[in-house]
């Protein structure tokens, strides 16, 4: 098989598909330009250029800041996830003018010969034309659990992986045609993380939308009808629909996005989807595999321990490892002491994580078999017992046997015991504490033997490490039963890929948010199933494909800080939150009131502009970019609701109180009253939510207060915001109406008890 020539790749259809870990320039500014909201602020902003005072158009030089700033933000957001994405493509062997060469995947081209090895994962269709015990797994297209067997001839599908066995196939189909970009627009039928805080803000703009249509269409009729001259009225409808828009929380929601990207691709994580960053902080079950895990990538030969005298073992040993044309880690471990191979096989069953053995005829020197002592050993066998005790000091052991027949491994003799040595990651034990002062369970399944998966497991204080099961006794058709001793239990070995897959559905079926890592092909099940798949860069480039995170660094110790960025962004979301949807429902009911009374709304689009920016536009962009670390609860959208909707109203009632009680006889002065009002209340609404107060967050809102007060000392800042003191009695009425407000929103607040304290 020479392949394709240079002259037929250059001239061939080359695998273009979208990443899914970024989106393009343009896509990037649609999303942030050309929004509902800000067609209906453009439209206002057009009418008070139109017809009213351009100071009272400020709002609109804030929309535009909102979308450069959430366009710059994503952009730097792409570049960080770009070149993550580049640094951490698996590349792809193929066979182009008789060599073989690892190119990226965006460079295979239709008739390309892609070779094939254990966990690499099919980026496009194309037709098998060489297998050597090729087995492929495409239970991610089609839901069929057992992997298939692959011959010249069959077909080969993009979204699936090779699990056994080496061979080739040829691109049949690449870029948009092929068969999993067709099924769901990507590289593989991925599932986006859930997130339960996009889809909160979603439904809020959907609701708010809806009222904003029939109530401002009341204001504008009441405005219409009670105000002296066009502009006053048109001025005054703009300043009631403008403040309903939470025009920033999605931009705030983005931009913590982005920043949350950011910070962790500084510490070598690739986040392939956005809303992981939040659903890393839900976690509250970790499933941990062990090898390449809690252990380091690599292992070490250590002893082989021979049960007979006379046999060959290190020549069968160093044969059947070199017949492996894609060793795993255990044959590379033993290619390095035994790097001379003497034997040629003449047929070989390749190892799968479903068989744990594999094996090699080798004609006149017999057929052998390398696998788990507990699958190739019958009980009371030569080195049974001897191989569970080496197994319980955490030791990787191999049983090397000898059979008369491939398909028959039941039957065989051991020949010997092989120890293999790992070395269990120095960070692991301090990453496993954080994990348990955090509340979060730790369980670790394993296809590793019970005895040795829990000993390395005790050595790192897992609690319940003592108590492991063998999962081959665990029972599958049972799944009430198979949750409950998941729940009572934490370590598990002997585990199948469907096993694994198994065990995160039982766990999720009880209500767990569950994260599941891994860096084998017999991972990639549960990668895809969990609620949020973390593969190790040093894996299988099947993994890595379905996992949301991606480990470029290879540390263990980095999911402390994956776990504290999401919860970052989950608590400050749900703070800035409470901010914007307070100014959207005290607009409301100031709107309702406005109309029903027909009355003069009691403040002017640049009021609000003010307001809106010392008690929630310039707080928020600090409060979502702080440190937080406290635990995420289910609830954001009821629990923000809580706080937003009686805020809300009794700011707007203290607004209302503060603009009736006002006497000055002049609009201006009385619409003064109810600013500073409004102000008041919303200022401590900000308050509440910076909780608790420490000394950065009690500098943001005095120096808040502090900008206030400088616009109603600044003659130039207070003409230009119409702010006119009239009787001193109007101010201390309206500061008097807000310290009661604000009791009453302390007291709401409490009572719903939707703040940390």
């Amino acid at each position: 098989m020479h392949g394709l020539t240079s002259a037929q790749v250059a001239e061939a259809k080359t695998n273009d598909v979208p990443r899914r870990s970024s989106r393009s320039l343009s896509a990037i500014i649609r999303a942030n330009v050309f929004t509902l909201f800000n067609l209906v602020i453009g439209l206002l902003w057009a009418l008070i250029l139109i017809f009213g005072a351009w100071q009272d158009g400020m709002f609109g030089l804030i929309m535009v800041a909102n979308v450069l700033i959430g366009v710059v933000q994503e952009l730097r957001a792409k570049r960080t996830l770009d070149r993550l994405a580049v640094v951490g493509q698996s590349p792809v062997t193929v066979r182009r003018d008789g060599q073989d060469q690892e190119i990226p995947p965006h460079q295979v081209v239709l008739g390309d010969l892609i070779l094939l090895g254990p966990g690499d994962h099919l980026l496009v269709d194309g037709e098998v034309v060489a297998s050597d015990g090729l087995e492929i797994d495409e239970s991610l297209l089609t839901g069929e659990a057992d992997p298939v067997h692959k011959r010249p001839g069959d077909r080969a599908l993009s979204g699936s992986f090779a699990v056994a066995g080496t061979g080739a196939f040829r691109a049949t189909a690449v870029g948009a045609d092929a068969y999993a970009v067709r099924l769901a627009e990507e590289a593989s039928r991925f599932h986006l993380a859930h997130s339960e805080l996009r889809d909160g803000v979603a439904r809020f703009i959907k609701y708010i939308t809806w009222l904003v249509i029939p109530i401002g269409a009341l204001l504008i009729y009441s405005q219409l009808r009670n105000a002296a001259d066009f502009g006053a009225a048109i001025t005054g409808a703009v300043a009631g629909i403008v403040t309903m828009i939470p025009e920033g929380l999605v931009l705030m929601t983005s931009i913590a996005f982005a920043v949350g990207v950011v910070r962790l691709g500084r510490r070598g994580c690739l986040v392939q989807e956005l809303p992981a960053i939040e659903g890393l902080a839900r976690v509250d079950v970790l499933c941990l595999d062990k090898t390449g895990t809690l252990t380091a990538g690599g292992m070490k030969l250590d002893r082989v321990l021979h049960l007979r005298d006379g046999l060959p073992v290190e020549d069968a040993l160093a044969s059947l490892a070199a017949a492996d044309s894609r060793p795993n880690g255990t044959a590379k471990a033993i290619r390095a002491s035994h790097p001379v191979a003497p034997w040629q096989p003449l047929d070989t069953v390749p190892f799968s994580s479903a068989r744990k053995w594999s094996g090699a005829d080798f004609g006149p020197h017999g057929t052998w078999l390398l696998g788990a002592p507990d699958i190739l050993l019958a009980p009371g066998a030569d080195g049974y017992d001897q191989a569970a005790e080496l197994s319980a000091t955490g030791a990787r052991v191999l049983a090397l046997c000898r059979t008369s027949d491939l398909s028959a491994p039941e039957h065989c003799a051991p020949a010997a015991l092989i120890t293999l040595e790992q070395r269990v990651r120095p960070d692991a034990e301090e990453t496993l504490r954080y994990f348990a002062a955090q509340g979060v369970t730790v369980k670790v399944i394993s296809g590793d033997s019970t005895a040795a998966v829990s000993a390395i497991a005790t050595g790192l204080k897992i609690p319940g490490a003592d108590r492991a099961l063998d999962a081959r006794t665990l029972p599958d058709d049972d799944p009430d039963r198979l949750a409950e001793l998941l729940d009572s239990h934490t370590v598990f070995g002997r585990v199948t890929p469907q096993q694994k897959r198994r065990f995160v559905g039982a766990l999720q079926a009880r209500g767990h948010t569950v994260a599941m890592t891994g860096d084998g092909v017999n991972d990639v099940l549960a990668l895809k199933d969990a609620d949020l798949g973390i593969a190790m860069g040093a894996g299988s480039p099947a993994t890595k494909a379905v996992a949301q995170v991606v480990l470029l660094d290879d540390r263990f110790a980095t999911l402390p800080h994956l776990v504290g960025e999401g919860r970052r962004v989950l608590t400050n979301i749900e703070r800035v939150s409470g901010l914007f949807l307070t100014k959207t429902f005290y607009a409301i009911v100031l709107s309702l009131a406005t109309g029903v009374l027909g009355m003069m709304f009691p403040f002017t689009p640049r009021h609000s502009t003010l307001v809106n920016a010392v008690t929630i536009g310039l707080p928020a962009l600090f409060l979502a970019l702080a440190p937080a670390m406290d635990r995420a609860r289910a609830g954001f959208v009821p629990r923000v609701l809580r706080l937003a909707v009686p805020a809300g109203v009794i700011c707007a009632v203290a607004v209302l109180l503060a603009y009736g009680a006002a006497r000055s006889g002049s609009l201006e002065q009385d619409r003064t009253s109810a600013v500073l009002a409004l102000f008041l209340t919303t200022w401590w609404v900000l308050v509440l939510i910076a909780r608790p107060l420490n000394r950065w967050r009690i500098a943001l809102v005095g120096a808040m207060a502090a900008l206030f007060a400088a616009a109603l000392a600044l003659p130039f800042v207070r003409d230009l915001f119409a702010l006119r003191t009239g009787d001193p009695a109007d101010g201390l009425t309206a500061v008097g109406i807000s310290v009661v407000a604000a009791a009453a929103i302390s007291i709401a607040v409490r009572l719903a008890g939707t703040l940390r304290p």
